[in-house]
């Protein structure tokens, strides 16, 4: 039995999270508005809420809801409800534990639920990597420079607590992961898609000119919904002073973001980006950038996150996109259950020595390669681009001349020798422009398709709410 629970995490922790996380409380409900000044005439629905509402003092712990074959605990919907309104106390807009407050709080927990019962079906398991990277990010966040100083601060705070987020930010990522995969089953995107949006104004973003930006972030205190009038204001007043700052030419961009920090207790993040293509950016941002002139400050930009700054510093036009193609053959000896290494290796030792004694590449590709879909063509992998194969095999390929083979390497899949028989520069614009126009289609179509998966999931499930 599984359920959803707040209790562990640490409210700091929570607060810090708020602004990056894909997939919190908050997220899954309806935004929890603050309580108002309630009149005369309401105080008896007040009451009554009073009454049902549940609590500490009332609630003998059990079962709250049935989910499937799983329950949720009456305690696990107070432990959130707790939370929820720890983060609007510190937004300076405190909530009643209201009957409509608990009934968005446990909407929000019968969807985690349902979704992590998926999660578990399809056996979605997120990179543990990515966990490290997404610890390491909060620690940073909190003034922390590694994983393991983060554990020490929560466990010191509340024994279990580093364990408690570690397992929190797992099921968010599986939760990433299974809504990705159920959004790109349900989002259609045709060539007539594609060739409609190429011809509209939107298309400008894609582009191939390079923009060299100056890119800088005032962090919310809290989620943009939780904060209370003077903390909004006060990010604004941040943002405001930083582009007024870097409207100077030639501006040094930290010492700018340094001066219009101040006070403010959150950093504030960015600088300068560089360059790069306008469809390397979310959608909001990258039109900004093709608005602007060189020199040129966007107004604050409000998004969920923060409120952004952007300068275009300079900017390279271009109308075409050439990269690096590789025409490579590979022979594969694979290791597997049939094969180990120690045989593998020798027997792609044997091969190269062939190969020295003027043995013909494609003909022992044929014969002894272990890659079905190239074995055939004599190893013939066609035009290979930068990020197409695995980086070992990228590598050894851009350091084989023209009409070489490499020395045995070793790869995740075995040993290779690779042969390169050609290189060019290949202009890829056109296929560059519709796959951004493909994502671009993606990003404007998912929210409604992701709103009509969890709808059904809902009401295919058995759910019954005790009490």
């Amino acid at each position: 039995m599984r359920f959803f629970s707040l209790r562990q995490t640490s409210r700091a922790v929570l607060l810090s999270m708020s602004a990056s996380l894909a997939l919190t409380l908050s997220a899954q409900a309806a935004t929890v508005k603050p309580a108002k000044s309630q009149a005369p005439q309401a105080n008896a629905v007040t009451a009554q809420n009073n009454v049902n509402r549940l609590t500490p003092a009332n609630s003998t712990d059990g079962i709250i809801a049935l989910v499937n074959e799983n329950a949720i605990l009456k305690s696990d919907l107070i432990d959130a409800i707790t939370q929820a309104q720890a983060r609007a106390q510190a937004a300076g807009e405190p909530i009643a534990n209201s009957a409509q407050l608990q009934s968005e709080v446990l909407n929000a927990l019968i969807l985690r639920e349902l979704q992590l019962s998926m999660v578990k079906r399809v056996g979605l398991n997120p990179d543990e990597a990515a966990i490290n990277q997404r610890l390491s990010q909060i620690a940073q966040a909190e003034g922390l420079t590694s994983i393991s100083a983060l554990q020490q601060r929560l466990d010191a705070a509340k024994p279990g607590s580093y364990a408690a987020l570690r397992a929190q930010l797992i099921e968010d990522a599986a939760i990433q992961a299974l809504q990705q995969r159920q959004i790109g089953n349900r989002v259609r995107i045709s060539e007539q898609d594609i060739d409609a949006f190429l011809a509209s104004p939107e298309a400008k973003r894609l582009n191939q000119s390079e923009y060299q930006t100056i890119h800088v972030r005032v962090p919310y205190m809290d989620d943009y919904s939780r904060l209370s009038e003077a903390q909004r204001n006060e990010a604004l007043k941040v943002a405001e002073a930083l582009r007024t700052r870097l409207l100077a030419p030639n501006v040094d961009v930290a010492e700018a973001v340094a001066a219009s920090q101040g006070n403010y207790p959150i950093p504030l993040q960015g600088g300068d980006m560089g360059f790069h293509k306008a469809a390397s950016l979310p959608t909001e941002l990258s039109s900004e950038i093709t608005k602007l002139e060189v020199g040129a400050v966007s107004a604050p930009l409000i998004t969920p996150e923060g409120i952004d700054i952007i300068k275009l510093a300079d900017k390279k036009a271009s109308d075409t996109m050439l990269i690096p193609q590789w025409r490579t053959r590979h022979i594969l000896v694979k290791v597997d259950e049939l094969q180990t290494d120690a045989l593998a290796e020798q027997k792609i030792n044997d091969l190269y020595e062939q190969l020295r004694s003027g043995a013909d590449f494609a003909g022992l590709a044929s014969t002894y390669s272990d890659d079905p879909g190239s074995a055939g063509r004599g190893g013939d992998l066609d035009w290979v681009s930068e990020e197409d194969m695995i980086g070992p095999f990228e590598a050894m390929m851009k350091n084989t001349a023209v009409g070489d083979y490499s020395a045995p390497f070793k790869t995740q899949f075995g040993w290779h020798i690779l042969k390169i028989e050609g290189k060019r520069q290949q202009d890829v614009s056109d296929q560059y422009r519709r796959n951004m126009a493909r994502q671009a289609l993606y990003q404007r179509l998912a929210p409604q398709a992701k709103e009509d998966w969890l709808q059904e999931l809902r009401a295919g499930a058995y759910i019954q709410v005790l009490g």
